[in-house]
């Protein structure tokens, strides 16, 4: 989780850049700054480590052991682990997905994905046109208001990583879900009347819904075996793509036609889904992979 804290570290530098940088030389700045980025991430690229039970899993032994060197003489040795390497296993295939020992998890992880994105990704990309085109509030302004959904998460993200293991992944993601849907919900009561309304709560419900996005990367590989759990996570984050693409269209058209209080309605209703969803996770703290799914 503390590894996953560089995604909203990364939305809320680009957000604050952006806001200083868009105003005063435009948006083609931003382009350069994310390719500068990506030739960083590239050179970092050739120093990554395989995964020891996907070497196992291909006969690759003296690699694995390799990497496991590597992971012992970086830990603490006064520290004692007892972990049983993984057996050599068979390739996975995407039907088993669909097996009915996996049936219900990819269903429900599917649908977490889905509701989670839509909402968190719908509030990011939607508040800084709406600070501008219902508020009125000028570019700087939306930038800054917008910029302070990414602060919150940041925040809200990196207590998970400290609390997660405590309260269990299923009981975050079902008060996340009630939570998001509750400051929502009361955007829909108070009508979204000013900026600084929808500004704080509206910020709130996506810093919280932040929460949920990281954990699904912890959560949904630690579902999967080895010989499945790239198809697992590659279906599952398809999802994702699928709300990020859809939600907007569908954002655009409830507020043209039935305002923006609707927004929050659908949003809310969107975030029920979810916390119904996350009641039915298994709970996967403090279990070895290989109990979870063999």
């Amino acid at each position: 989780m503390l590894y996953e804290m560089i995604f909203p570290l990364g939305l809320m530098i680009s957000a604050q850049i952006g806001a200083l940088v868009v105003p005063s030389f435009g948006w083609k700045w931003m382009f350069l700054i994310g390719g500068i980025g990506g030739l960083i991430v590239f050179l970092f690229f050739f120093k990554l480590r395989e995964s020891p039970r996907w070497l196992i899993s291909k006969g690759r032994f003296d690699e694995a052991e390799r990497v496991i060197e590597e992971i012992e003489s970086s830990t603490d040795k006064r520290i004692e682990a007892k972990i049983s390497a993984p057996q050599a296993v068979v390739k996975g295939n995407w039907k088993e997905l669909f097996s009915p020992f996996y049936r219900s998890r990819t269903l429900i992880v599917w649908t977490l994905w889905f509701s989670s994105y839509f909402v968190a990704n719908g509030l990011n990309n939607w508040l800084p046109s709406l600070y501008k085109t219902v508020y009125n509030l000028p570019l700087e302004d939306s930038l800054h208001a917008a910029s302070l959904t990414n602060v919150i998460q940041t925040v809200a993200v990196f207590a998970c990583a400290l609390l997660i293991d405590r309260v269990g992944r299923k009981r975050w993601a079902t008060i996340a879900f009630l939570v998001v849907g509750l400051l929502l919900t009361t955007l829909w009561f108070n009508g979204a009347k000013s900026a600084e309304s929808v500004m704080y709560l509206g910020s709130a419900a996506y810093g919280v819904m932040g929460t949920i996005t990281v954990l699904l990367y912890l959560y949904t590989p630690e579902i999967y075996p080895t010989r499945m759990r790239v198809l697992g996570i590659a279906f599952a984050t398809a999802w994702l793509r699928l709300a990020s693409a859809i939600a907007p269209t569908i954002l655009g058209f409830v507020l043209g036609a039935k305002g923006i209080t609707s927004v929050f309605v659908l949003f809310a209703c969107v975030a029920a889904v979810g916390a119904f969803m996350a009641f039915k996770m298994i709970e996967t703290r403090e279990k070895v992979l290989e109990d979870i799914a063999p």
